[in-house]
């Protein structure tokens, strides 16, 4: 290393000085990151991808030096795909690119690389200040990514993967026949999601664009509205009187954002100004994914983002950029829309399911097949395509054609979708430079069945690129929220040690609504009962003069009772739709008992008789007596019970049965009852 220290130090050449101190750098970065490698190829704090540049006068070639990939066991052959930022407002897919700059000035270039099919981070890439000389009149040549219909494009480099960076490409344009200034707004954590997904880390404009406070939306009037202000922040005064349009294209700007604040806890606000007509800028954002993100691998997250073309209107168009969560990065995916729902309105609802799919070979794919694992739950009648790529209509029934066509083949267990006669490149084709374009999918929605029950279910789907050998996706699950059931219950309590007892009560019951085997339910139930106990017993002493006297009594106590019954927990299994048994501890509780207890005595004496001790009755001796005791909140005992029901025992009316054993109370119950699941 002195000599590179030395020849720095002696360089009078200032280019030449700076060149060896990125050739030095260079050299820290790739001796750690070896060594890194060396010590544990899965270590992430080292994994570095240092930048490389050649200058021919405005045109700059770019490359990437790729740490060695940790191949992921059992997955296709890993690989890397590119995203680089020119730091002029462009952008590249390619993995070696070459770009035109026009402005004099210090561009910051930057890098992005995704390891796909490897087990780690992505490495990370120290952004380069790349000098240009002068200005060029030359237009770069790009390539527009819009259609003829098109004036908002939203680009990413990779899908969101817990705790790791993204970036948002926002790409607008002009389709107005004047200059124009406006507003582009990016609304993103779900509400639906308990934590945050993103941090909305850094935004990198290039045309002017300013962001704005994000505390006042302000609403515009659409054109040859002349009956209120230009522009207000309340909404209200005439929201009633917009049509909000189906498409992407709306025109009730102030109700678009309101919703958006609803169903969005955060957003960004930026305005452009002097757009031309056919203008095309593009402006990048990195977000960072949060640790706490959803970790279910086939749960999706939005961003809506909005495009006002002129502020002065309320024209805007609106989209939502759908992505997977991932637990690596992985092209070959299925994602479900239907990863947490209420089960109450699901029968109600289309469940949304994605397969992304794409070509790694290095020659082009004419016949891709998609085998769907799909449960039974499903009514595969209801199926119906919401969109695909490559592009294509749908293949008729029991007809051969010779056009690319998408063939859906329905099957007891599975759904089969065929793109026939296509052409998909490969990623790894010559001259092939946009990754997008190796890339398919198919969108399809789904109905549940009539009587469907309430479980997880899950689906993956093989992927069959011509004839070769089938990549087996990720699990797209389905689940479902607990949900609440409140139960009404009432009864009547057999206790077989008492006499004369009459015992009824009523409640209510706390548990997950509609369960499908297994689950805990809770209870608290309130009871009336009436009861009576006789008890016969004697007295004995011996009077003054040392004659016995016995006193034999006869007592009757009649009780009422107020008593709470809790269930804090009990479980219970649905062996079928109409039968369910149960187990679990009760606690019993008198909040009130009022005991009334009367005894009566009659008199006997003993005395000898032709020597023979007998009993003579002495209505002397006879006693009467009567007393009330009463209590409250006592006597508490503990026991355990099993039971069963018959009924429709997931939701709705049943019968039931259940014996009570007490641990410290010599008194079992039977209850009888009836319950109503709501």
């Amino acid at each position: 290393m002195k000599w590179l220290f030395a020849k720095i130090k002696s360089s009078k050449n200032k280019d030449k000085n700076l060149r060896d101190i990125h050739l030095l750098l260079f050299v820290f970065f790739s001796f750690f990151s070896l060594l890194g490698y060396t010590q544990s190829p899965l270590s992430d704090s080292l994994r570095v991808a240092p930048i490389s540049y050649d200058i021919q006068g405005n045109n700059v070639s770019f490359r990437g030096e790729m740490p060695p990939l940790n191949q992921m066991a059992g997955a296709p052959k890993a690989f890397y795909t590119y995203f680089w930022e020119f730091g002029d407002g462009h952008y590249s897919f390619s993995k070696n690119p070459t770009h035109q700059y026009n402005k004099k000035g210090a561009h910051t270039a930057r890098l992005w690389a995704t390891n796909n099919y490897d087990n780690g981070k992505p490495p990370t890439s120290i952004p380069k200040i790349i000098d240009i000389m002068k200005s060029y009149d030359q237009a770069t040549i790009i390539d527009s990514p819009f259609n003829e219909q098109e004036d908002l494009m939203i680009k990413r480099n990779r899908e969101p993967l817990p705790d790791q960076e993204l970036v948002i490409i926002t790409s607008y344009k002009n389709r107005l026949d004047y200059t124009s200034s406006g507003k582009l707004y990016l609304f993103y954590n779900d509400v639906r999601f308990k934590n945050n997904n993103f941090i909305l880390q850094d935004t990198r404009t290039h045309y002017g664009e300013k962001i704005r406070a994000t505390d006042v939306i302000a609403s515009q009037l659409p054109e040859n509205d002349s009956n209120t202000f230009l522009a207000t922040t309340l909404t209200s005064s005439f929201i009633s009187n917009r049509i909000v349009q189906d498409s992407t294209k709306r025109k009730n700007l102030p109700l678009t954002l309101e919703e958006s604040k609803k169903q969005y806890r955060d957003y960004q606000v930026i305005e452009f100004y002097d757009l031309k007509p056919g203008e095309e800028r593009s402006f990048f954002r990195t977000l960072k994914t949060t640790p706490e993100m959803i970790k279910d691998t086939s749960a999706v997250v939005t961003l809506r983002s909005i495009y006002v073309p002129d502020i002065n209107y309320d024209d805007h168009t609106v989209k939502e950029t759908e992505m997977e969560i991932v637990t690596s990065h992985d092209p070959n995916k299925m994602s479900s829309n239907g990863w947490l729902m209420n089960y109450r309105f699901a029968r109600f609802k289309r469940l949304q399911f994605k397969v992304r799919f794409q070509n790694n070979g290095e020659g082009p794919a004419n016949t891709i097949r998609l085998e769907v694992d799909t449960p039974d739950m499903f009514d595969k009648s209801t199926l119906q395509i919401k969109g695909m790529y490559p592009e294509c209509p749908i293949c008729p029934k029991e007809k051969e054609v010779n056009y690319s066509c998408l063939d859906t083949l329905i099957q007891p267990d599975k759904i089969t979708f065929t793109f026939k006669k296509i052409y998909l490149p490969g990623s790894q084709q010559k001259n092939v430079y946009e990754i997008d374009s190796t890339k398919g999918f198919v969108k399809y929605s789904i109905r549940f069945k009539k009587d469907f029950h309430k479980k997880k279910t899950k689906s993956k789907t093989a992927i069959f690129f011509d004839k070769n050998d089938p990549i087996i996706t990720n699990y797209a699950t389905t689940r479902f929220i607990p949900g609440i059931s409140i139960g009404a219950k009432a009864g009547y309590i057999f206790n077989p040690e008492r006499t004369n007892d009459k015992e009824y009560f009523a409640g209510v019951t706390l548990s997950p609504f509609k369960s499908y085997r297994g689950y805990f339910q809770a209870e608290l139930m309130v009871s009336s009962a009436s009861f009576d106990a006789l008890r016969n017993y004697a007295t004995q002493s011996t009077n003054a003069i040392g004659i016995e006297e016995i006193v034999r009594f006869q007592e009757e106590n009649t009780t009422n009772a107020i008593s709470m019954y809790a269930v804090p927990a009990s479980y219970r299994y649905n062996l079928s739709n109409f039968f369910a048994v149960g187990a679990g501890i009760q606690l019993s509780l008198d909040a009130s008992r009022k005991s009334t207890i009367t005894a009566a005595g009659e008199g006997y004496q003993l005395e000898l008789i032709q020597n023979e001790l007998r009993e003579i009755r002495n209505p002397e001796l006879d006693v009467r007596t009567s007393q009330e005791i009463s209590n409250s909140f006592s006597n508490l005992h503990t026991g355990f019970f099993i039971g069963a029901n018959l009924g429709t025992v997931r939701i709705g009316p049943s019968l039931g049965v259940r014996y009570v054993h007490y641990f410290d109370y010599d008194n079992p119950q039977i209850q009888c009852y009836a319950i109503w699941k709501f």
